[in-house]
């Protein structure tokens, strides 16, 4: 590493081929505040609101919070918040620093900070990347309030633990302080998430009383967006070697992919940058884009994680460099795009077309280990809802189920104390204990789809469960290439 670290003194230092911030970072204000600040964050949103900072919007810097960790605060605060973001292709990798996070705080740290930056009077919209296990769902889908910490927030107003507990605490204040209300983006992989989250603080503001719920449903806006691009995790060797491009240290850069999309419903009565001008696209109604993004990117990305881990694939351009399980993506695709909306513009073909380029980018080296992380919580949207539908229809499941399957099996295929270096999941203690004994692949899907709640209350639960079961006897018995095999025909 070198012996300069990145920061607003060293910009000037930087080469000319590097893009970096030219307006006054000092003469930003912060218009947003962001709930869980990680890579993705940081390679989406953030470089859009960079855009829009460099073309004058110089009221909508980011205070940026981690919910949990102090790790990105701790590598960029030294530096000023800035970072690079490094595009990689197989033409080569285009760095840029980034500049629209003017600071970072870390909530459990002293959550009244947080708290005091929401009620900020320039804050307009807050923001979420906080991952599906954030929203602390239960079975149903409806607020866990038997969670420790959604019964912590409840009890201790001022010193919140969730997403709940620190928005509701700021409207309040807010109210109080007759203050616009801020309008809330959720941009996590939840179907309908705004709808979603707004469910979510509903139930949690009836909760804390004070006619809070009526105030919310009444003021408070929730559009839904759809985010999509890929970030793989920073390695050590990119922190090298992107610091040898600027001649300067970077403790954290993100490398991300040329593809970058944001889809967003245009609902912002306290105002919003002008993101449609950097290429978002601003509509009515985000559903149709969100459920071809889950269906056909996020649930490929899923099949080619598990089919990879258990093919012995480390990253996504290896794994769907195998023809099995190329050719397993595209009959997952085709099984998905039927249950598309057929009249909202959507064109399926020309998406997945970007996607097996995007699939095929070696640059990247999308781990499939990372995107394994947190199947019970993702693969309800991505696979178990589009498996619902098509049983409906009395049509094909066979790779929906053989990704359940998949998902399955590679959870027990890891061993029961996962190490840094394989996936893990919010439901690994129940997991275990599953795995734990002899059980036939029924009595283990049945058992693994009560824990996770796949298709609960559906009438095509039992069906989807002899498919699963199936896939799960062939992997057992026969290894993954011959249960994709069998899909297939051959």
């Amino acid at each position: 590493m070198t012996d300069r670290r990145l920061s607003d003194a060293s910009l000037a230092a930087l080469p000319a081929h590097v893009a970096h911030p030219r307006y006054d970072r000092s003469a930003t204000t912060p218009g947003i505040v962001h709930l869980g600040v990680g890579a993705f964050h940081r390679a989406h949103q953030a470089t859009y609101v960079d855009d829009c900072l460099a073309a004058g919007e110089t009221g909508w810097g980011i205070v940026g919070a981690s919910l949990r960790s102090t790790d990105t605060r701790d590598a960029l605060a030294p530096q000023d918040c800035l970072y690079t973001l490094a595009v990689r292709s197989g033409q080569g990798e285009d760095l840029r620093i980034v500049g629209s996070i003017l600071s970072l705080l870390v909530a459990p740290e002293d959550p009244a900070r947080l708290v005091d930056a929401l009620c900020l009077p320039s804050v307009r919209i807050v923001t979420l990347t906080v991952t599906e296990k954030a929203y602390l769902r239960n079975a149903a889908g409806g607020l866990d309030f038997s969670h420790p910490h959604i019964v912590w927030d409840l009890a201790n107003h001022g010193h919140p633990k969730t997403i709940y507990g620190f928005l509701v605490e700021a409207i309040l204040r807010r109210q109080t302080a007759g203050m616009t209300p801020f309008t809330v983006l959720s941009c996590d992989n939840l179907p309908a998430n705004g709808e979603t989250l707004r469910g979510l603080l509903l139930e949690f503001a009836k909760a804390r009383g004070a006619g809070l719920a009526a105030h919310i449903d009444q003021s408070i806006a929730f559009p839904s967006s759809m985010v999509d691009r890929i970030v793989p995790a920073t390695t050590d060797p990119d922190r090298a070697r992107i610091a040898v491009a600027l001649g300067l240290e970077d403790a954290w850069p993100v490398r991300t992919e040329p593809f970058c999309q944001w889809v967003i419903e245009d609902r912002f009565p306290a105002g919003r940058p002008a993101w449609e001008r950097f290429g978002v696209t601003m509509v009515d109604n985000v559903r149709p884009f969100e459920d071809m993004k889950l269906r056909l990117l996020n649930g490929s990305h899923s099949a080619i994680a598990y089919l990879g881990l258990l093919s012995g694939h480390e990253t996504v351009a290896d794994a769907f460099g195998d023809p099995a399980i190329r050719r397993f993506v595209k009959g997952l695709w085709a099984e998905a795009i039927p249950t598309l909306p057929q009249d909202a513009g959507l064109d399926p073909q020309a998406y997945i077309g970007r996607l097996t380029a995007r699939y095929d980018n070696p640059a990247l080296q999308h781990r499939t280990a990372q995107i394994a992380n947190d199947g019970s919580q993702k693969l309800p949207q991505r696979i178990v809802a589009t498996a619902i539908e098509q049983a409906r229809r009395n049509a094909p499941v066979d790779h929906q189920t053989l990704v359940i399957a998949a998902w399955i099996a590679a959870c027990e295929a890891r061993g029961r104390t996962p190490d840094a270096g394989q996936f893990s999941d919010p439901l690994d203690a129940g997991l275990a204990a599953i795995f734990a004994g002899s059980r036939s692949a029924a009595a283990t899907v049945i058992q693994v789809f009560d824990l996770a709640g796949f298709a609960s209350a559906q009438a095509e639960r039992t069906e989807l469960q002899r498919a699963v079961t199936a896939h799960l006897e062939t992997i057992r018995a026969a290894g993954t290439g011959a249960a994709i095999a069998t899909i297939s025909g051959e």
